[in-house]
C-alpha cells in the first residue's frame, strides 16, 4: 500500500474513533461542567481544586502523562502526550482554563447553571462554551490517537489553569518556571468563537487594552451651587468638556500621534472580513441603537475590531440620589479605556494620553491620572504557513471554507506565552455569538463540540508538515 494510503487509513482510525465516542465525549464534558470552579469566588476555591483533580484523573485515563502543578492560587494541570527522550519532533501547547465565571444572577437561568441540559444540539451549564467544551475537545481528539495507537505526529503539551477568569494571575510565573518544558512551536487556544456552524474561523489579531481612571478635582468640599456656583469651575462640568475633546466629529481620536503606527488593512484582509454573515441593518436591531456611530471610512466590523477606540466606560460626580441637591460637586471622575490595535506601542500610547489630558485640563481645577490594567495587542501573519495549516484544519472538519478574523477584545495571556515561549498562537474558537459566555443560560453547541474534535485531530497533521 502507497504510504499516502497508509497515512490515510490510519487517519481514518482517529476520525471513527472519534465518531463512535460522541455519547461518551458529552457524558464527559456534563461531569466537566457539575463542577462549580468558579475563580472569583473565594468559596468555590475546592471547587477549583477538586476540577483540577478530575482533569488529570481524565488525563492520565487517556493516556497523557499528567501532574498537578501547585500556584500560589489555583493549580495548572500539565499533561503531555508519551514521547522518547530528546525527540526532535515539532512540539505544541495546547492552552485551556477549566475556571468559570460566577453564575448569578441566578433566577436567570432556565435550569440550575452546574447542572447540564441538553435541549435538541445544545448543552447548557456555566462553563459549557468558556471553556470546558473547547479544551475537552482538543483532549478528546488526542484520546483518539492514543486509544488507537495512531502515532502523531508531533509532540503536545496541554496546560490547562484555573484563573483565567480572574487575570490569569499565576500563569506568567509558570511559563517562566516551566520555560524549558514548554519552548514549542505554536500554540493552540480555543478560547474564541466563530460566526457559525457554516463559517469556522480563525482568529489573528486582538486588540490590545489600556485602562484609565481620571479625577478631575475642584473645591474641598461640595459647594451651594445658589451661593458659590458661578464663581468656581463645576468638576463635572470640566471633565465633560475634556472628555469631548478626545474624540472629533468624524470619530477620530484626537491624541497626537495615536494613528501614526496603526498599519493599514491588506486588501487579502478587507476580503476575508467582508465575507462575514449579517449587515449594518441587522447590527443596528440587535445594538437597539437608532443609528451607527464610529470612525468614518470603515465599515463597522472594521471599526470594532481593527481599529483603535477610545471609550469612556464610566462617569460619576455629585449626588447621585432620588430628588435633587443643588450643589457644585468637589470631584468629577471617569473610567477610560483604550483598545490597541497591532503596531500600537501601549507604553507610547499611555505617554502620549496622559500628556493630552494634562494639556486640555483647565487651570481651575487638578487632574489626577491612575493607570490601570493593560495589554498589548496581538498578530499572527494570516498568510504565514501555520495560519494556513489551522484554515486547512478547519476546512477538513467542517467541509466549508474557513474565514479569518479579527477579535476587538484582548487576551492578555497570548503575549505571556509570546515573551516566554517565543511562539506564536493560533486562536481556533468554537463557542458560536449566542453561546452566552459570561451571561445566564450559557450553552455549547454540540456540532462546534464535534467538529472541534476533527479539526483538533487534522491540525496536529497539517501543523507537523
Amino acid at each position: 500500500m502507497p504510504p499516502s494510503n497508509v497515512a490515510e487509513s490510519k487517519m481514518q482510525k482517529v476520525l471513527d474513533y472519534l465518531r463512535t465516542n460522541q455519547a461518551r465525549f458529552i457524558k464527559d464534558l456534563c461531569d466537566y461542567v457539575r463542577f462549580p470552579s468558579v475563580s472569583a469566588q473565594p468559596e468555590h476555591r475546592k471547587d477549583l481544586k477538586a476540577c483540577a483533580e478530575w482533569l488529570v484523573k481524565h488525563c492520565k485515563s487517556i493516556g497523557l502523562e499528567t501532574r498537578l502543578c501547585a500556584t500560589e492560587g489555583n493549580p495548572i494541570v500539565v499533561a503531555k502526550t508519551p514521547r522518547t527522550k530528546g525527540s526532535k519532533r515539532p512540539h505544541f501547547v495546547v492552552y485551556g482554563h477549566y475556571d468559570v465565571q460566577p453564575a448569578e444572577p441566578f433566577d436567570l437561568w432556565k435550569t440550575p447553571p452546574f447542572e447540564p441540559r441538553i435541549e435538541g444540539r445544545s448543552l447548557f451549564a456555566r462553563g459549557a462554551s468558556d471553556n470546558k467544551g473547547q479544551n475537552l475537545a482538543h483532549l478528546t481528539a488526542v484520546e483518539a490517537y492514543l486509544k488507537t495507537g495512531t502515532e502523531l505526529p508531533c509532540d503536545l503539551t496541554f496546560v490547562l489553569e484555573g484563573e483565567e477568569e480572574v487575570g490569569s494571575k499565576s500563569l506568567a510565573g509558570f511559563l517562566k518556571k516551566n520555560k524549558a518544558e514548554l519552548l514549542c512551536d505554536a500554540v493552540v487556544i480555543s478560547d474564541t468563537g466563530i460566526p457559525s456552524t457554516k463559517l469556522p474561523a480563525l482568529t489573528y489579531a486582538l486588540r490590545g487594552i489600556a485602562a484609565f481612571e481620571v479625577t478631575v478635582h475642584g473645591p474641598s468640599r461640595d459647594l451651594h451651587s445658589g451661593i458659590f456656583g458661578g464663581s468656581v469651575d463645576n468638576p463635572a462640568m470640566a471633565l465633560c468638556q475634556l472628555l469631548a475633546k478626545l474624540r472629533d466629529k468624524n470619530g477620530r481620536i484626537t491624541i497626537p500621534g495615536y494613528y501614526d503606527d496603526v498599519a493599514p488593512l491588506s486588501t487579502y484582509e478587507r476580503k476575508q472580513m467582508a465575507r462575514l454573515p449579517g449587515n449594518d441593518r441587522q447590527y443596528t436591531k440587535f445594538l437597539g441603537v437608532p443609528k451607527l456611530f464610529g470612525e468614518r471610512g470603515f465599515t463597522s466590523t472594521e471599526q470594532r475590531t481593527a481599529r483603535p477606540t477610545l471609550e469612556i466606560n464610566g462617569l460619576t460626580s455629585g449626588y447621585q440620589g432620588e430628588g435633587s441637591k443643588t450643589i457644585v460637586p468637589a470631584w468629577a471622575r471617569a473610567k477610560l479605556t483604550l483598545r490597541l490595535v497591532p503596531n500600537q506601542n501601549p507604553s507610547k500610547i499611555v505617554k502620549s494620553t496622559r500628556d493630552y489630558l494634562t494639556k486640555l485640563c483647565p487651570p481651575t481645577v487638578r487632574l489626577e491620572i491612575k493607570s490601570g490594567h493593560g495589554a498589548e495587542p496581538y498578530l499572527v501573519s494570516p498568510t504565514g504557513p501555520q495560519a494556513q495549516a489551522a484554515l486547512r484544519a478547519l476546512k477538513a472538519a467542517f467541509g466549508r471554507e474557513p474565514v479569518l478574523m479579527r477579535e476587538g477584545g484582548s487576551i492578555p495571556i497570548v503575549n505571556d506565552f509570546k515573551k516566554q515561549l517565543r511562539a506564536d498562537t493560533l486562536l481556533l474558537g468554537l463557542a458560536l455569538p449566542d453561546d452566552n459566555a459570561h451571561s445566564p443560560n450559557e450553552k455549547f453547541d454540540l456540532d462546534c463540540f464535534e467538529k472541534g474534535q476533527l479539526m483538533s485531530a487534522h491540525l496536529w497533521q497539517e501543523l507537523a508538515r
